[in-house]
């Protein structure tokens, strides 16, 4: 299995784009998979091997390969480190993947003939309207010509003898395509979570400060240790988003969260009932994050009067707009006297300071699964 030069072909604005051609080849018969792709990247490595698996009709028991990128991470003839979605590829097929003794293009002198195969015979000359029409072009040659021919070396004709003897030795196919993901180490935060697409997502406290693995599509988010052992998964999240687990934060933090939480709105209730009740609806849909935009609440009282922030946050309210920078622009067109309101122990929109312990735990673990 080899890549080489593929034929240019346009791209969706009519530019024309070089490309790369994927070509694999059985050991025995010569039987082989011909595809054009536009990048060398582990996701296309993969598509393009998984692709030849199904035209053959099964899984060769070992695939050799060079030491590109796309599959290795450190090159070593004895103990080579592949990338580890192609230890799951391998795993999901049931093949063994070796990779060649570094710069040592004769360990695969098979292939690296039947690229210079490719270039010479199918694709010498050419230029395509699209990448499709390229590979549609390849899969007419392979079974046109390619499968017809009596190979130099075997002195077989390379389609009789692969549908008579290698095609039944190949292993079976699994019933299900590998599930393609996006994969990158990530390191934890202090706060405990990883970054992914501009997205927050916690991982057990004992990986604070280590690095793991970070597996996403477009659905789940999976966090692996260093053994690629899931320790985590959280439904993907909008930019912005934290995704914080319960489990992920020890008792000890979720009380203290809840003591800071009781402090703050009791500082709020000073300003009044409008910004009080803005506050609570804050701390319930952001969670533990909303802790953060009542502190910047509160630090606007230093500089507008209190009726001005009551008159902002009942704006705010109504709008449903739960974020400080809401607050901040609105008050923005205001006055800047200082004023403080009596501190209020009844009010119709409050609920009495008795209840802000049961408040805190429903509306800090009801956030803690979308943090954000």
């Amino acid at each position: 299995m080899d890549y080489g030069t593929g034929a240019r072909c346009q791209d969706h604005q009519g530019v024309y784009r070089k490309t790369h051609v994927f070509r694999l080849v059985l050991s025995h018969s010569r039987k082989g998979y011909t595809e054009a792709v536009r990048r060398l990247t582990t996701e296309s490595f993969i598509r393009s091997l998984e692709n030849a698996f199904r035209a053959l009709g099964g899984v060769p028991k070992v695939v050799v390969f060079d030491n590109a990128k796309s599959a290795v991470i450190q090159a070593d003839w004895y103990d080579p480190e592949l990338n580890p979605k192609i230890v799951d590829f391998c795993r999901h097929y049931n093949f063994t993947f070796l990779p060649t003794r570094p710069r040592t293009p004769r360990h695969k002198g098979k292939v690296e003939r039947g690229v210079g195969y490719v270039k010479s015979n199918a694709l010498r000359g050419r230029t395509f309207v699209s990448l499709q029409a390229q590979n549609e072009h390849l899969q007419r040659w392979e079974k046109q010509v390619a499968d017809t021919r009596i190979h130099g070396t075997t002195k077989r004709h390379v389609g009789q003898l692969f549908e008579t003897v290698e095609r039944a030795a190949l292993g079976p196919l699994p019933p299900e395509l590998f599930p393609l993901f996006e994969e990158d180490k990530r390191k934890v935060s202090r706060d405990g979570h990883i970054e992914v697409k501009r997205s927050f997502y916690s991982t057990p406290p004992e990986y604070v400060g280590r690095e793991v693995w970070a597996r996403w599509n477009s659905q789940v988010v999976r966090i692996l240790n260093h053994r690629l052992e899931q320790i985590a998964m959280h439904c993907r999240q909008e930019i912005g988003k934290f995704s914080t687990l319960p489990e992920h934060i020890v008792q000890e933090k979720v009380n203290a969260v809840e003591r800071g939480a009781t402090y703050l709105l009791g500082k709020v209730r000073h300003v009044g009932p409008q910004a009080t009740r803005w506050a609570e609806a804050a701390l319930k849909e952001h969670g533990i994050r909303g802790m953060r935009i009542i502190q910047g609440l509160l630090s606007l009282t230093r500089t507008y009067a209190s009726e001005e922030i009551e008159a902002a946050c009942d704006t705010a309210w109504r709008i449903q707009a739960f974020r400080y920078r809401t607050v901040k622009q609105l008050l923005k067109h205001r006055g800047k006297s200082q004023q403080t309101m009596e501190f209020l122990e009844e009010h119709p929109v409050l609920r009495p300071m008795s209840e802000y312990g049961e408040f805190f735990r429903t509306a800090i673990q009801g956030g803690i699964q979308d943090v954000g």
